[in-house]
């Protein structure tokens, strides 16, 4: 048997968006700057796919603008506050995506600009009273701290946050990469200044995400060379890819709540077999379903003579898992938002991340597996 519990890296491309793209593949090749009939035809494609991702997010459309990836979104909602913005501070968490922490360093590292990390709780979560301190102390920063932790799940408060954002004139982005398709977000009630998204977190394609910017905003691409993206980034559309983000989102969100409450009841299940059959067990983050991604479980395990070796024998036994991010999987050394939140060093970590598509079955015969390891 082989079950995958990765989910946080990446999804199983759901059917009916693999048809919606090989649809578009077959009979929309047009340039979308082209401007004879398919090149309007493909230009449609991507409108619509906007119009209907800014519908589901109650935002204006033109405030979507398509990307390859989160991580690219990221690194252009911070290289344009610093640019175009008069952002000279950034405050953000030593836990963040290194889309995130390693562009704050080399904007630093090059411009006249500081960094800040705020202090966290004892589940990962930024502590308020201390981002207060530090937006007084930095009034006109950019606060960048993500909505869900990609390793251990804790969520922020992001009403929260930006209320304290917007009381010391501070811009406010936030990592949304892992909860965007996971609940229900309302941009309408959201006063931030830059989301980011990437579709194969929610059972759409790699290679294609979203930054939202609101339009209040006035800025640059990053990205030049032509004016795509009303002029905020160069080059072609990936149009397969974007009509697949579009059709996945609106598949996640529709009967989202009945979603959230059947993988939150495998998390549940999962957390009740571990502290049953592997004594010793505890979880990083916030696990409840209030403070915590319910897609994602971070495991704490007992000292063991295999923790060396343990993701190398799950994945030998059909179990795919994670240590942490996995764009961090080919890196050596330990996970830095377990340093973050000062894990110890004699304890294995393993990330077991969910979606609509995990059973009962596989989850009882992954902690067989990890019982039998341990």
């Amino acid at each position: 048997m082989q079950v995958y519990f990765d989910n946080a890296a990446t999804t199983i491309m759901d059917t009916q968006v693999i048809d919606e793209m090989a649809d578009t593949m077959r009979n929309i090749f047009g340039n979308p700057s082209a401007i004879h009939s398919k090149g309007r035809q493909a230009k449609a494609a991507v409108e619509l796919a906007r119009k209907n991702i800014a519908k589901m997010l109650r935002c204006n459309s033109s405030e979507i603008i398509f990307t390859g990836s989160g991580t690219e979104a990221d690194n252009m909602a911070l290289r344009c506050a610093v640019n175009d913005l008069g952002v000279t501070h950034i405050i953000t968490s030593e836990i963040e995506h290194k889309a995130v922490l390693d562009t704050a360093k080399s904007l630093e590292s090059k411009e006249s600009l500081n960094v800040s990390y705020v202090k966290l709780d004892i589940y990962g979560k930024a502590d308020l009273k201390d981002l207060e301190v530090l937006t007084k102390k930095h009034p006109g920063s950019l606060i960048s701290l993500m909505h869900a932790n990609n390793e251990i799940g804790s969520l922020n408060d992001v009403k929260a946050i930006s209320k304290i954002a917007r009381e010391n004139q501070c811009y406010f982005h936030s990592d949304t990469v892992q909860t965007i398709g996971h609940y229900p977000i309302d941009l309408s009630n959201w006063d931030v200044d830059f989301i980011t998204c990437s579709a194969h977190k929610f059972h759409g394609p790699k290679g294609v995400g979203f930054m939202y910017k609101n339009k209040s905003l006035k800025i640059r691409p990053i990205v030049t060379g032509g004016g795509q993206e009303s002029s905020m980034r160069a080059g072609t559309e990936n149009v397969t890819g974007i009509v697949g983000l579009a059709k996945a989102l609106e598949i996640a969100n529709n009967g989202i709540q009945d979603k959230i409450r059947s993988v939150q009841a495998i998390k549940t299940y999962f957390i009740n077999q571990l502290e049953e059959k592997i004594v010793g067990t505890c979880f990083n983050g916030d696990i409840t379903p209030e403070g915590g991604l319910y897609t994602v479980l971070n495991v704490s395990l007992p000292p063991s003579e295999k923790s060396s070796t343990l993701l190398f024998q799950l994945d030998i036994n059909g179990v795919y898992v994670s240590g942490g991010s996995a764009c961090n999987s080919g890196a050596i050394g330990s996970s830095h938002v377990l340093k973050g939140i000062k894990h110890p060093d004699n304890r294995s970590v393993v990330r077991f991340s969910f979606s609509k598509y995990t059973t009962k079955k596989e989850v009882d015969y992954a902690i067989n597996k990890l019982k039998s390891l341990i």
